[in-house]
């Protein structure tokens, strides 16, 4: 079957899109015919868009295909219902490929959009299953009228271009304004935008020239370029969205084809801006895509609406003309939601329900679907009516019964989301008569009621209430006050102390009940306003006075049950605002008596009233001055300083009581010795008197009295002085006598009093005679001291006193006091658990005291454990003239301890963490002394024991260990730690670690050895026990690595070399030579002790690898085998001429022998060297060129 070659002429202006065999879309524009081969020679089957036909057009051997619309068309007579069948998948592509020789190349490729060849018409493309995405090319889409015929394309596409340019003239004349033609991106909700310009009104963007009043040649052509921009291509009609697809702008014919050897000029880089209208070709444009793809979505589209979409372009603040606008229709869908129903009406058992029509979204709504529940309250619903009406009546229903609905509307595109339920009732009869309201709580202007639903009526019926009121006396009868469904309310706006009466109405949709009987309900009084004309009765009193007060001119509706008087206690006279009031009187007087008051003081009183509807306000303070009295007895007068022999000078303070009044004066009586009436000395406002002319020796009284406003008062006691005597004369020595170490007793005679009677002694003891101070004084003839220190020497004297003077000390007396026991420990210590140390024996011979005193150095002293033994230290107390011989310790429940002379003990054999109460007690030859204060100490725990010890990992010089249950990294809150030791060499165990890890890795051991480790726990109670020894062996180390082997090629087979590694401890060590042929695995080839191999008859073609082992082998274990060496390469031979053959011999033998790689040192070692020599090679620059 041969191929046929099929052209598709694309008319100017057009474009047309196939695919490519490399899978890619490429678009051609028109003018241009497209050869297309057909395989099978058949020709296609092209669907074209409403309106236009396709003929097929035959000269010399060669079918043209033309697309050409009908002379008459109307794209809106289309019936939704009858859809014309969809093409064949892929019909317009995989039948047809592009022929490669015969296809002439348009200007400009373009990727193809994806889903189409072509533009097609959108309202066509909606009856199509959105799958198929076949797109047909067409010159215009939804004229009004129809279309003209297809050849008048290119003569109005070439005159709009002329007009076009014509235009872009004179704005260039005129210098071109300012404007951004840019479509401005809406959102979804915004309103329409303002109506744009029509097609033929040029843009505003491309006046953007950078300032220039004139284009210059490259940006006219790129404004050619931008108004050239072909219409979109709409695809994928949904009911609410639509796809959409355009062509980037073509090159013009202006544009210059680059000469040879000239680089292509890039492509410009190009925004696109997508407009929408749903009010026509000329309506109000929005824009709702801006970008740089050549593909766009419409969302949130209408169902059922004509959309209209133009594209415009814009490059470098250059704007084109929008393109010509394509039409559109969305698809039809089911209605939207509709409200739910209400009730329109209905009885006890039936009910009218009525709805509004949902928009029908392009398809009218055929019938409505209505649910209910039955009554059922369950979510359960049935179908009840289902037909075109827009209300439906339920007949058959129980009464004051709920029942939810919910309404669904269907057309020919498919049923609506049901609407939300709604419950609708039915009626019920008439309620019965309810029970009389109740108080809940009385108010003065209002009443709070409450009532209860009538009984028998269902819970499902809508009872509403009227609370009806009448006043009592006001003659108007009940009158409404409240109508609700609320079962208690409050009345307010009522009269005080007043009785009303009330009764209780329900009603329903049925009608309303009989009144409930008749309750009555006061309202609570007010309380009264305050007491009237408050006064004082009388004249006031210096302790007392009456107060007396009106009733309240308005006593709130009751009767006033009480009066309460209050008077302030606030004796300063400022009455602060914060002053405290006393309660003075309460009953129903209205007058009372306020006494126990205090002469010449203000005070102040208020009144007021309690009735039934609570207290009244205060009345206004009423202030009252009591009146003052003379002032009370003074205290006696006393002598200031010594009375003199011929002159006393008396002093005294105010009287505790000044009646009210300022002390205003003094009066002062003296009574001579042996006179019975006295005689007034002094009379003046001071304080004080100084008082002459007295005779020496004498005994005289003196008496006072204090004036004020309203008079003198009471005398006061009678005070004697008497005058000034001489100093008597000094005492005899005192006698001591010594009654224990502690105490003493100090007699003396009286002295001779000189004319004055003694009055006192002073007693002066001290250890030293300057330094004695006084320990008595008083006139006692004898004093016994208390506290003294045994054996020591004390030093006294006394003096005598009279009221002349002092007279002079005696002489002093030493004295001795006996011996006694010791005093009680003041100072006791608990020793550290490092001064804890257990005291060596001498025990062993001269001969090795040297030997014994290094190992000691060496080893850590001995200490007490902590958990047993308690460590004491105090201070020696004084002997007290004995010396001590030795201590006590008393521990409570235990033996007390008795010790030598010492001042450190350390107890042993003591309880673990356990506290003891302990007090020391010295003794000497005269007993035993006092016992020191008590102080608890307690004993530590008892330390940890060691934890278990494992090996855990292993090599020929490393062993790690971990012991106990814990983590391997230590904690910061952890405190028990552990000491791990290991055993050297001598048999000594020395320390690997220390701290609170659970894990130790040992380095730096030997291969195949046994090594012995203990372990020991610790914390604050101290050092715990050593673990039993644990014994670890290191395994055998594996042999060196070898180097890599040398090998080389003899004849026909090759030898390998490969160094030597000498016995390991005494092991033997043997080798394995591995080869790999070609890309086959390393095999086995030799297995021994010798360091050579020679392996024959080997391929000239087949290249070979070689690596080389070694191996330990044991006499009681089994082999070690250490790692390979690195892998060396035998290449196969090179193949030259016979006389070339024998020339490069040795330089073939040389390149058949295997490279050697450095090793990591050696390759340091280089680079060191490297560096070095440049180094040197820059100082010598340097040196040369810089500084010379």
């Amino acid at each position: 079957m041969r191929a046929t070659v099929i052209l598709v002429q694309v008319n100017p202006g057009e474009a047309f899109t196939i695919q490519r065999d490399d899978g890619q879309f490429q678009c051609i524009t028109g003018p241009a015919q497209v050869p297309m081969m057909s395989p099978n020679g058949s020709v296609p089957q092209i669907y074209v868009p409403p309106g236009y036909v396709q003929q097929i057009i035959e000269e010399n051997g060669v079918r043209r295909v033309l697309v050409l619309p009908q002379t008459e068309f109307h794209p809106g007579g289309h019936s939704p219902l009858h859809h014309p069948p969809p093409p064949p998948p892929h019909a317009h592509l995989q039948a047809f490929i592009p022929h490669p020789h015969i296809m002439h190349h348009p200007a400009h490729l373009y990727s193809g959009m994806a889903g189409g060849t072509g533009d097609m018409n959108a309202q066509y493309i909606s009856q199509y299953h959105p799958a198929h995405t076949t797109i047909y090319s067409e010159q215009d889409t939804h004229q009004p009228h129809g279309r003209a015929a297809f050849a008048h394309r290119d003569e109005r596409a070439s005159k709009t271009y002329e007009r076009l340019q014509k235009k872009l003239k004179e704005r260039q004349g005129v210098g071109g304004g300012g404007g951004g033609g840019g479509g401005l991106a809406l959102s979804k909700d915004s309103p329409p935008p303002s109506p744009q310009k029509s097609r033929g009104t040029p843009p505003t963007g491309g006046d953007l020239q950078n300032g220039l009043g004139e284009l210059d040649e490259e940006a006219k052509a790129l404004q050619e370029r931008l108004n050239s921009i072909c219409k979109p291509v709409v695809t994928d009609i949904q009911a609410r969205g639509a796809s959409l697809s355009w062509l980037a702008p073509l090159r013009t014919e202006s544009d210059k084809e680059p000469k040879e050897g000239e680089e292509i000029p890039s492509e410009p880089s190009f925004t696109y801006e997508v407009s929408v209208s749903y009010n026509g070709k000329d309506g109000k444009y929005k824009t709702t895509y801006s970008g740089v793809e050549l593909s766009a979505t419409l969302q949130d589209l209408r169902p059922a609406t004509d959309y209209h979409v133009r594209v415009h372009v814009m490059c470098n603040c250059l704007q084109g003309v929008p393109s010509e606008p394509v039409s559109f229709t969305t698809l039809s869908c089911k209605p939207d939601t509709p409200s739910p129903p209400r009730k329109a009406s209905g009885t006890k058992s039936s009910l009218v329900l009525q709805w509004k029509a949902p928009c029908d979204n392009g398809s009218k709504i055929q019938n409505y679907i209505l649910q209910w529940d039955e009554g059922k309250g369950t979510s359960v619903f049935e179908q009840c009516y289902y037909g075109p009406q827009k209300q439906y009546r339920l007949t058959k229903l129980l009464p004051a019964s709920r029942y939810s609905f919910r309404l669904a509307a269907k057309n020919d595109m498919g049923v609506s989301e049901f609407s939300e339920a709604v419950p609708i009732m039915t009626s019920c009869s008439v309620p019965a008569a309810p029970q009389n309201p109740e108080l809940v709580q009385p108010g003065v202007t209002w009443l709070c009621l409450r009532w209860h639903r009538p009984a028998g009526s269902p819970k499902e019926d809508d009872i509403s209430y009227v609370l009806e009121m009448e006043e009592e006396g006001s003659g108007y009868g009940f009158q409404a006050s409240y109508d609700g469904d609320e079962l208690s309310h409050t009345v307010r706006n009522l009269h005080r102390s007043t009785t009303y009466r009330f009764r209780v109405i329900a009603y329903n949709a049925e009608g309303k009940s009989n009144p409930s009987p008749v309750s009555e309900f006061t309202t609570a009084p007010d309380r009264p306003t305050c007491p009237c004309r408050l006064s004082v009765k009388g004249k006031p009193h210096p302790t007392s006075f009456r107060l007396t007060w009106d009733p309240p001119k308005d006593n709130g509706g009751s009767d006033v049950t009480k009066y309460v008087a209050e008077l302030s206690d606030d004796l300063s006279g400022t009455f602060q605002p914060g002053s405290s009031w006393n309660q003075v009187y309460s009953g129903l007087a209205m007058e009372c008596l306020c006494d126990g008051l205090s002469p010449g003081c203000s005070y102040q009183a208020r009144v007021h009233c309690i009735s039934a509807g609570g207290e009244s306000p205060m009345t206004e303070a009423l202030q009252v001055q009591t009146p003052p009295v003379p002032p009370g007895p003074c205290l006696p007068p006393r002598v200031v300083g010594k009375p003199k022999a011929r002159e006393v000078q008396l002093r005294w303070a105010p009287p505790l009581v000044d009646g009210g009044s300022v002390v205003s004066s003094y009066s002062v009586e003296m009574f001579a010795p042996q006179a019975e009436e006295g005689r007034e000395v002094y009379q003046g406002s001071e304080l004080d008197c100084t008082l002459g002319s007295l005779l020496p020796g004498r005994t005289y009284g003196f008496r006072l009295r204090a004036a004020n406003k309203a008079g003198f008062g009471p005398f006061s006691e009678r005070s004697d002085v008497t005058t000034g005597p001489g100093a008597p004369e000094a005492c005899r020595p005192p006698h001591v006598n010594c009654k224990s170490p502690t105490c003493a007793v100090i007699s003396w005679e009286a002295p001779h009093c000189n004319g004055a009677a003694v009055s006192e002694y002073r007693l002066e003891w001290g250890a030293a005679e300057g330094s004695m101070q006084i320990c008595y004084t008083g006139a006692a003839l004898s004093h016994e001291l208390r506290g003294l220190l045994p054996a020591t020497s004390y030093f006294c004297r006394v003096q005598a006193l009279n009221a002349a003077g002092v007279g002079p000390f005696s002489d002093a007396v030493l004295c001795q006091t006996p011996c006694s026991v010791p005093a009680a420990v003041s100072s006791v210590h608990a020793l550290r658990e490092s001064e804890m140390r257990v005291e060596s024996r001498v025990t062993e011979r001269v001969e090795d005291e040297e030997e014994e005193e290094e190992e000691d150095e060496e080893a850590s002293p001995l200490l007490y454990s902590p958990s047993t033994c308690l460590g004491l230290r105090w201070e020696a107390p004084c002997s007290h003239g004995a010396e001590i011989m030795s201590y006590l310790i008393d521990l409570g429940e235990r033996q007390p301890i008795l010790t030598g002379p010492v001042t450190k003990y350390i107890i042993q054999n003591l309880q673990p963490d356990t506290t003891y109460r302990i007090r020391i007690q010295a003794l000497n030859s005269l007993g035993a002394g006092p016992f020191s204060h008590t102080f608890k100490l307690k004993t530590k725990p008892l330390p940890p024991l060691p934890p278990r010890l494992e090996c855990t990992a292993s090599s020929h010089q490393t062993l790690r260990l971990k012991w106990g249950d814990g983590p391997g990294k230590a904690q910061s809150t952890d405190s028990l730690q552990y000491h791990l030791q290991m055993e050297d060499k001598i048999g000594r165990f020395i320390s690997l670690y220390k701290g609170p890890c659970h894990t130790h890795k040992v380095q730096r051991l030997n291969e195949s050895t046994s090594y012995t480790f203990r372990i020991q726990a610790f914390n604050e109670a101290g050092e715990g026990p050593f673990s039993t020894v644990y014994t670890f062996t290191t395994p055998r180390s594996p042999p060196a690595p070898l180097k890599a082997p040398r090998v080389e090629r003899v004849d026909e087979s090759c030898e390998v070399n490969w160094e030597t590694l000498p016995p390991m401890k005494g092991d033997p060590v043997i080798y394995c030579l591995q080869c790999m042929q070609g890309n086959s695995e390393f095999k086995q080839i030799y297995k021994g002790s010798a360091t050579s191999f020679q392996l024959p008859s080997l391929s000239l073609s087949t290249e070979y690898r070689f690596r080389v082992c070694a191996i330990r082998q044991c006499q009681d274990a089994p082999e070690i085998v250490g790692p390979y060496s690195s892998t060396v390469i035998l290449l196969p031979p090179r193949v030259d001429t016979p006389g070339a053959s024998s020339a490069t011999g040795s330089k073939a033998t040389e390149a058949q022998k295997p490279k050697r790689s450095l090793t990591d040192e050696q390759f340091s070692f280089l680079i060191i060297a490297l560096l070095a020599v440049t180094s040197i090679l820059i100082a010598v620059a340097i040196q040369y060129f810089v500084i010379e």
